[in-house]
């Protein structure tokens, strides 16, 4: 997906922003990553399978093959995430909800010791690690951002850096260009906010829903005095509450109407 595409003339949707179609997998995921708590029975997940014409047989072949590699628990009819999941929904749930702090002016800066000897998936997690933590390299090795957000630091980035606190000598805003497309990403979210106030289905909507939070996962989350004017970030959150204000009316509804005789679990 290019975060540069922001639709294509003539076409509408899902189809205007170049998003693949869910398979039934994605489906179950996108839709226990967006409710709490992330557990729900077969019935309700087939029921939203059904918004996109896939079949009941080919969901609970999914729910099936996603317990056999780790992904979800199962248990009396319902499927639930396993942890590593269940720290993807935290992330998502930081990224339309962050806690920040009020800004000093003051960056947090990491220095990573010298590479050598680390195994690459030692490198690929701390590059990984530095990602969610939403820093950004400045040069191989030396990783900065504002200091305005207040989360924990994980252990692979507290072992393997030095941390300190410092301020840019130049314009800080400028800085932040440089190390964030900042201009790419807001064209991205405006799109898929619009595409959300025009999905025409719910098909459609789901799509661009989860097209959006894992946006939201990319929003640097920079001191206002950082951003250009009218950053879009907040918009797409608004819009994401809504949209996931509808899943949770959609699910109640699926669950009552197994309660009242659909076959389903």
């Amino acid at each position: 997906m290019n975060d540069d595409d922001t639709g294509t003339p003539g076409r509408t949707g899902a189809a205007a922003l170049a998003l693949r179609p869910l398979t039934a997998r994605s489906i179950v995921l996108s839709t226990l990553l967006g409710h709490h708590p992330p557990r729900l029975p077969a019935r309700a997940l087939v029921r939203v399978g059904e918004l996109f014409g896939i079949a009941e047989g080919t969901v609970r072949v999914a729910l099936s093959r996603m317990v056999a590699a780790g992904d979800l628990h199962q248990a009396d009819g319902s499927y639930a995430l396993t942890t590593r999941l269940l720290a993807r929904q935290a992330r998502q749930d930081e990224s339309r909800a962050p806690r920040t702090r009020p800004w000093s002016g003051d960056w947090e800066i990491a220095v990573v010791a010298t590479a050598e000897g680390r195994p690459p998936a030692e490198r690929t997690a701390l590059r990984q690690a530095m990602a969610e933590l939403r820093l950004a390299e400045l040069r191989e090795g030396s990783w900065l951002r504002p200091a305005n957000l207040d989360r924990p630091r994980p252990a692979v980035v507290t072992e393997q850096c030095t941390w300190l606190t410092g301020t840019p000598d130049g314009d800080p805003a400028a800085l932040a260009a440089r190390l964030w497309d900042l201009a790419a990403w807001a064209r991205r979210a405006d799109a898929l906010t619009g595409a959300l106030d025009r999905a025409a289905t719910p098909s459609d909507r789901f799509t661009i829903a989860a097209a959006a939070l894992r946006h939201l996962l990319a929003d640097p989350l920079l001191p206002a005095a950082l951003l250009p004017g009218d950053w879009p970030g907040d918009r797409l959150r608004r819009k994401y509450a809504e949209f996931e204000t509808e899943l949770r009316t959609l699910l109640r509804q699926y669950l009552a109407d197994g309660e009242t005789g659909r076959p389903g679990g």
